[in-house]
């Protein structure tokens, strides 16, 4: 009889917990939890930022308007996560070919210090041609961070040198300017350029 009686308050304890969990993803991550619109980039026409791309030409969100628009912040001290994502980016550009002709592709650094116009010139030319480099005032730099709600951090390093922590996906827009997705760090091509084609579609359906 007792151990009857303690299974049973075992068995309801667990159905609690398992209750408990249920609501909290229900309200967390599940259908009932509250939209993060604020974790969503804004429209590149609420944006307002002032940067130079690598040929030293003065270029904001308005540049962008008119042409969808792949965006990807990073430095150029960046030891892997940088460089794989430009090179990814260069083969899905290699991939969709005329299909992604009149695309921007914008590399903006989170590392202005050491990223001059002339240091991004260099290092975007390591990648496909069709990729430009912004850089510019850490404040402006903050400005378009904010807006794109991308993320970073400087982290001192051993030798009282430096690193950049950041956002590692990238972001697409379409040719409005609006926001259309994200594509994750190592998010694999099959899966990346849909996504792309998605955003290069958005702009022949809102011309037709």
């Amino acid at each position: 009889m007792i151990r009857r009686t303690a299974l049973k308050y075992a068995f309801t304890g667990i159905a609690a917990v398992a209750l408990t969990l249920v609501v909290g993803w229900w309200r967390v991550d599940g259908p009932g939890a509250p939209e993060q619109t604020e974790l969503r980039p804004v429209a590149l026409s609420e944006m307002e930022f002032r940067l130079s791309d690598h040929e030293g030409n003065e270029v904001g969100p308005e540049t962008l308007i008119g042409s969808p628009t792949m965006i990807f912040f990073g430095f150029t001290y960046c030891p892997d996560v940088c460089p794989t994502t430009l090179s990814d980016i260069s083969g899905w550009l290699d991939d969709l070919s005329e299909e992604a002709e009149g695309m921007n592709v914008v590399f903006i650094t989170v590392d202005p210090e050491r990223d001059t116009i002339e240091a991004m010139a260099e290092y975007v030319g390591y990648f496909h041609p069709s990729i430009r480099g912004w850089t510019g005032p850490e404040e402006e730099i903050a400005r378009a961070a904010q807006g794109f709600r991308a993320r970073y951090e400087r982290v001192p390093t051993d030798g009282g040198d430096y690193t950049m922590n950041h956002t590692a996906s990238v972001f697409l827009f379409d040719a409005e300017g609006r926001f259309t997705t994200m594509i994750d760090y190592h998010e694999p091509k099959e899966f990346a350029v849909p996504k792309i084609q998605r955003a290069l579609n958005e702009e022949t359906e809102g011309a037709t």
